[in-house]
C-alpha cells in the first residue's frame, strides 16, 4: 500500500470525504422532507379544522384568531423547504458526479497495479 503514487492517495482521501459529504447531505435532505411532510399534515388538518385553532410555541399552546394567515405561513414554509430540498438535490448530483468519476479513477489505478503485480 506504500507504493501507491501522492496523486492516488490524494483521490482516495477525496473519494472518502465526498462519501461522507454525501452521507450528511443524505441525512439533511431526509429529515427535511420529514419536516416538508409534516407541514403538509398540519396544513391539511388546518384546513379541516372547526372552531379554534391553537399553535404550539414553546410549551405553550396559543389560540389562533386568523386561521388563513396561519395556513398562509405554513405553505411559506413549505415552499422554503421544498427550495432547500432541491438545492440538496443538486449538491447531492454533482458530489455523486465527482464520486463515481473518482471511483473510475481509484478503481483504474486498482486495476492496472495488480495487472502490473501478475
Amino acid at each position: 500500500m506504500n507504493d501507491i503514487s501522492p496523486q492516488l492517495q490524494n483521490q482516495i482521501t477525496q473519494y472518502q470525504q465526498i462519501q461522507q459529504q454525501l452521507q450528511a447531505l443524505s441525512a439533511q435532505k431526509a429529515q427535511m422532507e420529514a419536516q416538508m411532510r409534516e407541514l403538509e399534515r398540519t396544513s391539511e388538518e388546518l384546513s379541516l379544522a372547526k372552531g379554534d385553532v391553537f399553535r404550539n410555541v414553546g410549551s405553550l399552546l396559543i389560540k389562533v384568531d386568523d386561521k388563513e394567515a396561519l395556513k398562509s405561513e405554513i405553505e411559506e414554509s413549505m415552499e422554503m423547504m421544498d427550495v432547500r430540498v432541491k438545492g440538496l438535490e443538486r449538491q447531492e448530483k454533482s458530489l455523486l458526479e465527482k464520486f463515481d468519476s473518482l471511483q473510475k479513477h481509484i478503481d483504474s489505478a486498482f486495476g492496472r497495479a495488480s495487472a502490473e503485480e501478475q
